[in-house]
């Protein structure tokens, strides 16, 4: 084999760790970017935090209002005492002008705060009373979880203390829609692998009467295995409470007749397979029943206003509040026929401001000749700090720079809502901008705009095109809100087929296929046309 030199000329893209950094910090959203800050800020010395210092209040003689100024008065002053000149304008209250005295100073010496005047006499402004009512404002805001409010029930209830444990048990069993999707034998073996078959029936038949106390509290329907249970544990309550009303009163209303007949027509229906319900098929649940069709749609009425989840009004839901990145803010008419122009502005709560600490950058400038290892480790440290800001002053320019061109492409959906929003590609911008399509793409992710019709994450302003029969395209976004309209609009007893929505957006000139608007209705959470029925 034969050994020989050759050169070879070749392209490749070397990506630098200050490049690979403004990467890294452009697909970031707010929350991440601030947990980068808050770490850096706390490894890397020569970083720190740009504060805005307040401006200091001005003191003095100057900044009295005319009102409180004696013109007659010399500011020469007398020496007068405090004591005296609190007797004097004790004596003679019709007097309502001020003189000075003794007024030496600025105003910005230190007095020695009076005990007796801000000691514990003072009750209106105790630390002790403000932090009592911060403490009762922060324990108002604590909700109410599911076991709380269960476990605040039994304890009226006079169990031993066997029982009490297994109802407790139960209660930290449940999920958090409030059903308890465990079954009582295999919550018994839970409890102990050792115990004996006698143990076992015994632990059995707590559970079992736990069970039942725990599906007569409230929220109705709490402590149930499946929905049918649930909904059937809320229609016994209330056919419980038509009872109780019929025993009150001498006389049989027939409007409380009717009710129970639904309620037990409704217990009926719940028997059956689950699917005839949520398919409402009312031909098999007439057969299954024996009822008329007109009560079996009375009794499904009845049920789709029941709750499905009790626990739901007790859950924890915590809100992601959406900071924007960008507002759109209306530009300044120059006439009043012009269209309306908006351009993009930056959030400056949600940037960082940042900048290199001046005293230690200036200390390891003036000792750069001592210890060169450590100076070289601290300077990598410094130019880590400075890369770090720049890289974050490039993420904010390109986010406006991106947010402007899609204003300049949205300008009808800024003025008119949706149904004006035009079709628009990550290329397009990319090539406006002299960017790579992948920066788009990085840019618009978990970046969020302010517009006139709310906040909208950056990537919801692109959308694909659809056919229309002048030529141009039309947004997919506006397409979708085309067809909630059109569901909003329909007639509840005739619902709209996703055939026949089709069919009205080739009406107006939009080529969607019928299976292109089943995807679009599922994706906007409407549901079938045997859903939106009504019976």
């Amino acid at each position: 084999m034969k050994q020989g030199l050759s050169l070879k000329v070749s392209q490749h893209l070397a990506l630098t760790p200050q490049l690979q950094q403004s990467i890294r910090l452009l697909q970031l959203s707010t929350l991440e970017l601030n947990q980068e800050v808050e770490q850096l800020l706390s490894d890397n010395p020569f970083l720190e935090r740009e504060a805005d210092e307040a401006p200091r209040e001005e003191f003095g003689l100057a900044q009295v209002p005319d009102y409180a100024r004696n013109t007659d008065a010399s500011t020469d002053g007398s020496n007068e005492s405090r004591e005296s000149y609190a007797d004097r304008s004790s004596d003679d209250t019709s007097d309502q002008s001020w003189e000075a005295h003794d007024w030496d100073g600025d105003g910005s010496v230190e007095i020695s705060p009076n005990d007796y005047e801000w000691g514990t006499e003072a009750t209106g402004s105790s630390a002790h009373d403000a932090n009592a009512e911060f403490d009762a404002t922060e324990l108002g805001r604590q909700q109410e979880s599911l076991p709380m409010h269960l476990q605040g029930q039994a304890t009226v209830l006079r169990l031993s203390a066997s029982d009490s444990a297994a109802l407790n048990f139960l209660i930290e069993s449940l999920n958090a829609d409030g059903y308890l999707e465990d079954s009582l034998p295999s919550l018994v073996q839970s409890l102990d692998a050792t115990l004996d078959i006698e143990q076992q029936e015994e632990w059995l038949h707590r559970f079992t009467v736990a069970l039942s106390l725990l599906q007569n509290m409230t929220p109705t329907g709490v402590g149930a295995r499946d929905l049918a249970e649930c909904l059937s544990l809320q229609i016994k309550a209330h056919l419980h409470d038509l009872n109780d009303l019929r025993d009150l009163s001498d006389n049989n209303d027939s409007d409380q007749a009717i009710a129970r007949e639904t309620c037990q027509v409704a217990l009926c229906i719940l028997k059956q397979p689950i699917d005839y319900l949520a398919r409402r098929d009312l031909k098999k649940l007439t057969q299954a029943c024996r009822e008329s069709e007109s009560a079996i749609k009375t009794a499904i009425a009845f049920i789709t206003r029941l709750e499905p989840k009790p626990g739901r009004q007790f859950a924890d839901v915590q809100r992601n509040i959406i900071v924007p990145d960008v507002f759109v803010v209306p530009i300044a008419r120059k006439k009043p026929n012009d269209a309306p122009q908006f351009r993009a502005q930056l959030n400056t709560d949600a940037m960082p401001r940042l900048r290199v600490h001046d005293i230690y950058a200036n200390a390891l400038k003036n000792h750069k000749g001592e210890g060169a290892g450590a100076t070289l480790a601290l300077q990598q440290r410094l130019q880590e700090a400075r890369w770090f800001i720049k890289s974050i002053q490039q993420r904010f320019d390109t986010i406006l720079r991106v947010s402007n061109a899609i204003i300049e492409r949205q300008k009808g959906f800024l003025t008119h809502g949706e149904l004006a929003m035009r079709p628009l590609v990550l290329r397009e911008i990319a090539d406006e901008l002299g960017l790579h399509e992948s920066t788009i793409s990085r840019v618009t992710t978990a970046k969020y705009m302010q517009t006139p019709f709310g906040t909208y994450e950056l990537k919801y302003f692109f959308g694909s095109g659809l056919g229309t029969d002048s030529g141009s395209n039309a947004s997919s976004t506006a397409v979708r809100a085309l067809i909630k309209q059109l569901v909003a609009s329909e007639n509840p007893k005739k619902p709209l087929s996703d055939n026949k929505i089709s069919q009205l957006l080739h009406e107006q000139g939009i080529d969607c296929a019928r299976r292109t608007v089943a995807k679009y209705r599922e994706a906007l959470k409407i549901a079938p046309t045997n859903l939106r029925k009504l019976l």
